[in-house]
């Protein structure tokens, strides 16, 4: 098909696209927008804090930004909510080329364009990039970088290449994922200089000069200090304002070069907004829940629209451990690993989300994966609890944080320091114990200095609990499975190092009106909004007595 477009290809219920199983979830309906569903008090709220719309920073990566801004700054390849990558052909278009070393063409379109009207050029992907390569100067969180050897792009083209170093390439898809792009030309502004000067300084490669850039791309795009000039979107919303309570108002994009979205304007509100009072409004739609019951939410009660709907998800929720301190030591995580234990971290979280959850022990592949079963002579040894072998770390302290308060995760918590305790490892459940979120940002880390030196820095944290995307968490030689051979190397090596130590498949939970179209259940990064341009209220005027199929 000659350029399909994107947003029509990801609503059609065929079953050559989503999978068969997503037929019946689909709707027929294609109704005319009612007056209600064209308003701003459309609203949709998601489990953590909004404190930024970029998904690459180690804070937006901790609170999976990608709910609010993957209709914002749009992916290369969309995950579908069967684990499909799909490409996003109205943006770019792709080519992998043969040969030894990988390297990936971008054919950018001449009708993607921001909010502001500039032009999307290979500048905003040079910077992703750049940001990507340098974690520690610019606080990213994208590990896929660590692959790519370089990106060649000459200033306000619309053509790119990236050059992988030899040997690697397999996961090039899951690259410039979905609220990592970002406005270069907005930084460039902010930075006081042009496009050309922009792509000049990111190809210099010094710290001094790369420091106000990170600066920018960094902090730029924090909501608390709103700049809507800094918030230029290429994708179906851009962001009118801010509220009070940290909601986020989305309209519709006029620049989109896309179908326009089926609801015009969305508030987006964070976790800790009073839920109660938005859905006492009726205007509360959808609801990504950080809790399968909420204590305001009556299913049962005379006039509820709100159907809820818990499934086992695709991420692992895993610790990830500092990179400075004693649980930077791979023998010390080894030990650990050796008395947290998978199966009551499960059970834990099954019996707090009221969804069975399986333990995890792999790393390279979601539970849900057909080729996890071919791991498990390597995943079996790490099943059990040895308390002799976990004492190699004993009198140690484990402080854990997790992105919001959540009693299923301090549930998950208190599985740990249960079992650890006899081992002589102190585990301490930072985020109960001060009611306030964790990010990556504070764990102990090693930063770098100002004229370029490495610098430690002592961290708040020594490990986050936090929902893992295999897909784009760890480099990974192969995804198919005729190199499982080198999968299977990976995953020895990942336990080996233990940069994270996975525990259990993710419980998720979400509300959804009765009345609402086009909603698909979807359990990656971007959450159940994935594909929130083609929601739709039916008119008042339909038969809303039939409860939606998820």
């Amino acid at each position: 098909m000659d350029r399909p477009n994107l947003v029509r290809a990801l609503s059609v219920c065929a079953s050559v696209v989503l999978g068969a199983s997503l037929v019946a979830s689909c709707s027929s309906d294609t109704p005319g927008a009612s007056d209600e569903s064209t308003t701003s008090q459309f609203s949709y709220q998601v489990p953590v804090d909004l404190p930024t719309t970029n998904a690459g920073t180690d804070v937006g990566a901790s609170k999976y930004t990608q709910m609010l801004s993957a209709r914002l700054y749009p992916g290369v390849f969309v995950a579908g909510p069967s684990g499909q990558m799909i490409p996003n052909t109205d943006l770019v278009r792709t080519q992998a080329l043969p040969g030894a070393q990988r390297i990936v063409q971008y054919t950018l379109s001449d009708q993607a364009v921001f909010s502001d009207g500039a032009p999307v050029t290979c500048t905003d992907y040079l910077l992703t990039f750049t940001a990507g390569k340098n974690p520690a100067l610019f606080g990213s969180f994208m590990p896929l970088f660590e692959e790519v050897e370089r990106l060649d792009c000459a200033p306000g083209s619309k053509t790119f290449d990236v050059v992988f170093a030899p040997g690697h390439g397999a996961q090039w898809r899951e690259l410039f994922g979905p609220g990592t792009v970002l406005p270069a030309h907005a930084v460039a502004e902010k930075l006081g200089t042009d496009e050309a000067g922009l792509n000049a300084q990111l190809g210099s490669r010094d710290v001094a000069t790369l420091r106000g850039v990170a600066q920018v791309w960094r902090d730029g795009f924090d909501l608390a200090n709103f700049d809507p000039a800094m918030h230029a979107s290429f994708g179906p919303y851009t962001i009118d304002s801010v509220g009070e309570a940290g909601q986020v108002n989305l309209v519709a994009n006029e620049r989109y070069y896309g179908d326009a979205p089926l609801t015009s304007e969305v508030v987006v509100w964070p976790g800790a907004a009073a839920s109660a009072q938005i859905n006492g409004t009726g205007n509360l739609r959808v609801a990504d829940l950080a809790e399968p019951n909420p204590a305001w939410l009556d299913i049962n009660a005379e006039g509820n629209e709100l159907d809820v709907t818990s499934v086992v998800g695709s991420l692992t929720e895993s610790l990830t451990f500092s990179e400075t301190g004693p649980w930077s030591l791979a023998t010390n995580r080894q030990a650990l690993s050796k008395c947290a234990d998978p199966n009551a971290v499960a059970a834990a979280s099954s019996a707090a989300a009221g969804v069975e959850v399986p333990a995890v022990l792999t790393h390279v592949l979601s539970h849900n994966d057909p080729l996890a079963r071919r791991f498990d002579d390597i995943v079996a040894p790490h099943a059990g609890v040895d308390i002799a072998a976990a004492s190699a770390a004993g009198g140690l302290e484990l402080r854990v944080g997790y992105a919001h308060p959540s009693p299923r995760m301090a549930a998950m918590v208190e599985s740990i320091r249960a079992t650890c305790e006899p081992a002589g490892i102190s585990v301490i459940d930072v985020t109960a114990s001060t009611g306030a979120g964790a990010t990556l940002r504070e764990l102990g880390r090693v930063d770098v200095g100002e004229w370029g030196e490495d610098v430690v820095v002592e961290g708040t944290i020594d490990a986050m609990l936090r929902p893992v995307n295999p897909q784009t968490e760890y480099t990974i030689p192969s995804t198919r499975a005729a190199d499982l051979d080198a999968m299977r190397k990976r995953e020895t090596e990942l336990w080996d190092e233990l940069p994270s130590l996975p525990l259990a498949a993710q419980p998720r939970s979400f509300a959804v009106d009765r009345k609402l179209t086009n909603v698909i259940v979807y359990t990656g990064p971007t959450g159940i909004g994935w594909n929130m341009d083609r929601w739709q209220l039916r008119p008042a005027s339909a038969d809303n007595s039939a409860p939606k199929a998820p």
